[in-house]
């Protein structure tokens, strides 16, 4: 559960969850096994035991209480919504039980061009020149007209192939925008601070960040607090319970909702404009 976002001038609004739009796919489609994030197994395309009639949780203010914390990280991208009244009409599971096994399996694809799309958004912010930003509206065309296909061809979609150039293209904008940033100095571990790095449980309040590549990093319970992370690239970083209290993350690189979800801060941490505090940093 967050607050809301600051108003920004990008076009991010058909990229954000609304629920009460949905018929609650993030509750049927996927599955989930008993664990930290989970005190129950759920097979997919089943509905949750806590799903109400009306498709809301009826468990919504008390997910983390009640063992659910996966569910408080989770988001959709505005697939749910998309998904519910653009491709199937308004029409509910419930109402046409034919087709879910479609509706929830075209879930799982449009989350995922929906997921691409709010890292193209800001990789088109960030891109300078024409060599990176043609790519970039390229690949956002080729995923909107992707998306404007009906179930059955959405499905057939390439994934792989877009999410690959995708992510070759993230680089690359992430090599422009941290290039101006000083090498890190030696005597800050520099050597760790590399991509899918192991950085669990670690203690990098005293390391110079800034501009580091840490995509793909592990970050769990990493000690962050009162951190400089400009320019610290954390596309696809796990950010499970990372200490970010009173840390700067306004002007990170390819930092989620979902990632800022399942850390720890407090009123004290910087969040970019786009993302919201969660509010049980507050609690």
């Amino acid at each position: 559960m967050t607050d809301s976002p600051d108003a920004t001038a990008d076009d991010r609004s058909t990229l954000r969850a609304n629920c009460a739009d949905c018929f609650a796919l993030c509750c049927t489609a996927f599955g989930f096994q008993r664990s930290a994030d989970f005190p129950i197994n759920k097979p997919a395309g089943t509905p949750c035991l806590n799903l109400a009639d009306d498709f809301s949780c009826s468990i919504h203010h008390s997910l983390r209480a009640r063992g659910f914390r996966g569910c408080t990280v989770f988001d959709c991208f505005g697939a749910g919504q998309y998904v519910s009244q653009n491709l199937f009409g308004g029409t509910n599971w419930r109402e046409r039980p034919d087709t879910s096994a479609e509706m929830f399996s075209t879930f799982a694809v449009v989350r995922q061009l929906h997921e691409m799309l709010w890292y193209l958004v800001e990789a088109a912010e960030r891109a300078t020149t024409t060599d990176l930003l043609r790519p970039v509206a390229q690949l956002q065309s080729e995923i909107q007209r992707a998306l404007e296909r009906d179930a059955s061809e959405i499905l057939a979609t390439d994934v792989e192939r877009i999410r690959s150039e995708v992510r070759q293209t993230l680089i690359d904008v992430s090599e422009e925008a941290r290039g101006g940033y000083a090498t890190l100095a030696e005597d800050n571990v520099s050597d760790d601070l590399h991509p899918s790095a192991d950085l669990v449980g670690r203690d990098l309040r005293s390391t110079r960040l800034c501009g580091a590549d840490l995509r793909g990093a592990y970050l769990i319970a990493a000690d962050l607090r009162r951190g400089d992370l400009t320019g610290v690239d954390l596309l696809g970083a796990d950010l499970r319970d990372a200490r970010l209290e009173g840390a700067n993350l306004s002007n990170a690189l390819f930092l989620t909702q979902l990632q800022v979800d399942a850390a720890q801060g407090d009123g004290a941490t910087v969040l970019p404009d786009a993302l919201s505090r969660p509010r049980h940093w507050l609690a």
